[in-house]
């Protein structure tokens, strides 16, 4: 080929690139946004030369197309556009009418609705003043009972002072505050004050008459004082311990009628002034919890209560229901301390010490709920799993808290664990700090070592027996708490069982009394530790039965299959490989609790698969399906007699599927004849196999043999079979209806 050639051939190549280039820098242009237009047209002068020439030769021509293409479109539209403004001009004419007729419609609707707008003004107008009137009726409601109160009290203003204050103090804490917006509530919670002062005023003004009658008549009282003074001294002095003294003296008392300073002064005016001047000056007094004011207030007004004693032990029980034990314990010291100083005025304090015994069991049932709470935390934040102790500082802080001995735990290496979880040192150092707590309330009541030791040992009861009992049970069944969970729950019962000898000693310890004391009261955590280990056994045995029951769910039998796939059922698989790994955890339970649970396993997957084997909704099963059914309950004997807990006698645990296994031996080798020749006999090889369960299985084989009776009927060991199927129904069903006639 020669140069020429070649070089036509580059030509034509890079002019048809050229123009593919071009064609696509228009769609370009005609497809995206103008601003993004420079880059493109650059491209075009960037490439060969002259190249822009035939790009604009070409931007021409497709401007050209494009204008042909809009001069189509407006020719087709242009009649239609005609039409249409030929239609808008004849409307005008109507829509002109039409307006005039809206504005004319418009105009009378105005003018009609301006009196039902005056109208409408009118009834709200009235609403609101109705609203205003019922709001005002029942705000004065509100204030009838403290008004009409107060107006009483005022009636009597010179004889009810105290009345009238208390009567001022509920209008002006109770009732005004209701309705307080309102104008004559404001005037009379101004007034209100007016009125404190001038009671004070007044009662000032009896107490300054009570001291100038006092000073008036100093001497008689001065002179009946002394001689009060002196046959006091006389009866302790001469007449001590002997029945003379009272017989002389009331004898005196009788001639002579002996007057005292108490009978010549009527000390009224100081209590009633001291009374108001304190509801004048100090708050309310609120029950607890806040403060303590209210034994402060009485143990200050000695005389007051000279008059009224019976006052001062209700205001102390009012006082006495709180929740903080720190509160009540404070009410306590301060009952006892009011107590001794009305003992030493000569007043009785018997009513008191008996207000102590209420104050106390107020004070446990605090501390006890208070500890409940603890219980409640300390279970919440416990991860029950054994303390891990990585070196000696750390096993010594774990048992300087709680009793805790095992030799051979004692002889392992560090690191290692401890049974208990961390719940177990927590719960017994705050049973001790409760006794601590409870012994706080025997101070100061000079009470004996025997009694307080009582006082303990009650309290310590009705903190296990009531709270962490209690506490524990709510614990054990709670959704969360698992069988890893159950499992060290029991264990930390039986530590904490085993400590409750140690309580005692810690109680005798602190009261010093003997535990052989006759009246000793015992401790009853073994009976609570038992209690709660038995509800998380039964529980552990719950959860177990429920877990079999989740993968029993999950089985999913073709009952009509040919035969069996000669490999036992995945679910059931799943199931024995969770009960191996969860008996595996009961290694550290005691030897009874374990046997028990796998025990309970294992009979219940019995029953759940004897049960799927009968279920009435389940109309056939095919030979294969009972074959396949087999494998399943030889994989159930083999964890049984694998010992998956330790402790069971020979094939104990394997007795548990005993029933499946003959009933699936009798199907598989079709021995009919011998179960029929052996029923009823104590050497049966089908001793466990009912009439009324063989029947059952044997009309489900029955109906699939019918299903296939059009292709049976031309094998002659089928017919035989169907035969024999038939034969032996009939006789299962005398068998049962012999047992039915028989019962």
């Amino acid at each position: 080929m020669s140069t020429v050639t070649i070089r036509a051939n580059m030509a034509e190549s890079e002019s048809l690139e050229t123009i593919t280039e071009h064609e696509r820098i228009l769609q370009e242009i005609e497809s995206t946004d103008t601003a993004c237009v420079g880059p493109t047209l650059r491209s075009v002068y960037d490439d060969q030369p002259n190249a822009h020439k035939r790009f604009m030769e070409k931007l021409d021509a497709r401007i050209r197309n494009h204008d042909r293409e809009i001069e189509k479109m407006c020719n087709f539209h242009h009649q239609g556009f005609v039409d249409a403004i030929t239609e808008l001009l004849k409307v005008r004419a109507d829509a002109e009418k039409l307006m005039g007729q809206v504005s004319d419609t418009n105009r009378r609707l105005q003018d009609a609705g301006r009196e039902v707008t005056a109208q409408t003004e009118e009834v709200i107008r009235c609403r609101i003043q109705q609203r205003n009137m019922a709001t005002t009726v029942e705000k004065l409601q509100l204030c009838i009972p403290g008004t009409s109160k107060l107006v009483s009290d005022m009636i009597l203003f010179l004889f009810r002072y105290y009345s009238a204050l208390k009567t001022m103090e509920q209008l002006q804490n109770i009732y005004i505050p209701r309705v307080s917006q309102y104008r004559f509530c404001q005037i009379m919670a101004e007034t209100l004050p007016k009125l404190r002062e001038e009671i004070k005023e007044i009662s000032m003004s009896d107490l300054k008459d009570f001291l100038e009658s006092i000073r008036k008549h100093s001497d008689k009282i001065g002179e009946t004082a002394m001689r009060q003074r002196e046959r006091e001294n006389l009866k302790s002095t001469y007449f001590k311990g002997t029945w003379v003294r009272k017989c002389f003296f009331n004898f005196v008392g009788f001639l002579f009628k002996v007057l005292t300073v108490q009978d010549l002064v009527d000390f009224s005016p100081v209590y009633r002034c001291l009374h108001i001047y304190t509801v004048l000056v100090i708050p309310t007094i609120t029950p607890l919890p806040g403060s303590i004011t209210a034994l402060s207030y009485l143990s200050s007004r000695t005389g007051l209560l000279h008059q009224q004693r019976g006052r001062a032990g209700r205001l102390i029980k009012t006082q006495s229901y709180c929740s903080d034990p720190d509160l009540v314990l404070e009410l306590k010291n301060l009952i006892v301390i009011f107590a001794d100083t009305l003992q030493g005025y000569g007043f009785p304090v018997n009513r008191l010490f008996e207000l102590l015994f209420e104050v106390r069991d107020q004070y446990n049932e605090t501390l006890l709920k208070k500890w409940a709470l603890v219980f409640r935390d300390i279970f919440e934040q416990d991860n029950y799993s054994p303390i891990p102790v990585e070196n000696e500082e750390e096993y010594k802080a774990v048992i300087s808290r709680f009793p805790f001995h095992d030799a051979e735990i004692e002889k392992q290496q560090f690191p290692k664990k401890l049974p208990m979880s961390q719940s177990v040192p927590q719960i017994y150092s705050q049973v001790k700090e409760f006794i601590y707590a409870s012994l706080k309330f025997s101070e100061s009541l000079h009470r004996s070592s025997t009694e307080i030791d009582d006082m303990l040992r009650k309290s310590t009861n009705l903190l296990l027996t009531r709270t962490l009992s209690s506490c524990l049970q709510n614990l054990i069944k709670k959704p969360h708490i698992g069988l890893t969970e159950l499992v060290q729950i029991i264990i930390n019962t039986t530590h904490l069982e085993h400590a409750c000898k140690y309580l005692e000693d810690f109680i005798t310890n602190i009261t010093n009394v003997s535990p052989e004391t006759v009246h000793t009261t015992r401790l009853y955590g073994l009976s609570t530790f038992k209690d709660a280990r038995h509800a998380a056994e039964g529980e552990i045995y719950t959860k177990l039965n429920q877990k079999i029951d989740e993968f029993i769910q999950l089985a999913d039998y073709e009952w009509g299959m040919a035969e069996s796939d000669g490999r036992a059922s995945g679910y059931l698989m799943d199931l024995i490989n969770f009960l191996r790994s969860t008996f595996q955890v009961f290694t550290h339970l005691p030897g009874k609790v374990a046997q028990t649970a796998c025990m309970s396993a294992c009979k219940h997957l019995a029953t759940s698969l004897m049960q799927m084997l009968l279920d009435t909704e389940l109309k056939q099963i095919s030979m294969g399906a009972i074959q396949q059914f087999n494998l399943d309950v030889i994989q159930c004997e083999l964890f049984a007699s694998s010992e998956p807990v330790p402790g069971f006698q020979g094939d104990t645990l394997q007795l548990a599927f005993i029933d499946l296994r003959q009933l699936l031996d009798l199907f598989m080798v079709w021995d009919w004849s011998t179960y029929l020749a052996d029923y009823g006999q104590p050497t049966s090889k089908y001793l466990r196999v009912n009439p009324s369960t063989a029947l059952a299985l044997l009309e489900k084989m029955k109906d699939t043999s019918k299903k296939n009776i059009i292709f049976s009927q031309f094998r002659k060991n089928d017919r035989d079979k169907q035969k024999l199927i038939e034969t032996v129904v009939k006789q299962l069903r005398s068998l049962v209806n012999g047992m039915s006639q028989h019962s």
